[in-house]
């Protein structure tokens, strides 16, 4: 998977390892990405999946052509800024595991897929391409978590009247094993230093109102690993900037 621009800004990560007597260190990697894969339709369960899609086509958003399918986007997206700016107010943020290669090992981390949701209604793919893709700055070593995968806990909140309130929860067993999603990216074979791959995300937890899919202000990402006891969260803003005719 060829790069088209070497000239990406650099993304600061504390990468955890953990040696085999158990022993956690952390090294700083400066990652330029080179290429951005957003996997999306990746639920493990036909019913969720199905659920997520009917949950978009509320949205106007029309159905998959199959699944997974893999949205190739500009990696200068991604962002670890703890504020976006987006177009209008009808974007809104989804936490996603997000695997990356860097300095010949696999990480993971978790990431937004912030997607303009107007845009949406007629092209997932364009809409994948209109929005910033913040990440986290903590990564854990792809290695040391993957036997357990289907622990790792998946959430978020929005900030929603002036409160906090759980958007999205569950853990990865929802989601297809992502060693798996990796290698059925197109192209797959030897991994580029730089190439980031989302790996797709929960439905929406609806609010008193009964909506689902929502824009907000602020939104907090967290993946939790209950067996190492550890968790990486990342929050940011949304400025919606006017649409002018």
């Amino acid at each position: 998977m060829a790069s088209t621009n070497n000239m990406n800004s650099r993304l600061r990560f504390a990468c955890e390892s953990i040696a085999d007597d158990g022993t956690r260190s952390a090294a700083i990697h400066l990652v330029a990405p080179r290429a951005l894969v957003v996997a999306g339709w990746t639920g493990r369960d036909i019913a969720a999946i199905e659920h997520h899609i009917e949950e978009l086509a509320a949205l106007g958003v029309p159905r998959p052509s199959s699944v997974p399918l893999y949205y190739r986007v500009a990696a200068q997206l991604l962002t670890q800024s703890p504020a976006i700016e987006a177009l209008g107010d009808q974007s809104s943020g989804e936490a996603e595991p997000v695997l990356f290669f860097s300095q010949g090992e696999w990480w993971l981390s978790v990431a937004s897929d912030h997607t303009d949701r107007q845009v949406e209604s007629y092209s997932v793919a364009v809409s994948k391409q209109m929005c910033a893709k913040p990440v986290a700055e903590t990564a854990w070593r792809w290695r040391d978590v993957q036997a357990h995968q289907d622990t790792l806990e998946l959430r978020s909140h929005i900030l929603e009247d002036g409160r906090w309130i759980d958007y999205q929860r569950g853990t990865l067993a929802s989601i297809r094993p992502l060693a798996g999603l990796r290698e059925g990216m197109p192209g797959a074979g030897a991994a580029p230093e730089g190439l980031f791959m989302t790996c797709g995300t929960l439905g929406a937890l609806p609010n008193a109102k009964g909506e689902g899919i929502r824009p907000a202000a602020q939104m907090e990402i967290e993946l939790h690993d209950p067996k190492l006891r550890r968790r990486i969260v990342h929050r940011y803003a949304v400025e919606a900037l006017p649409v002018v005719a």
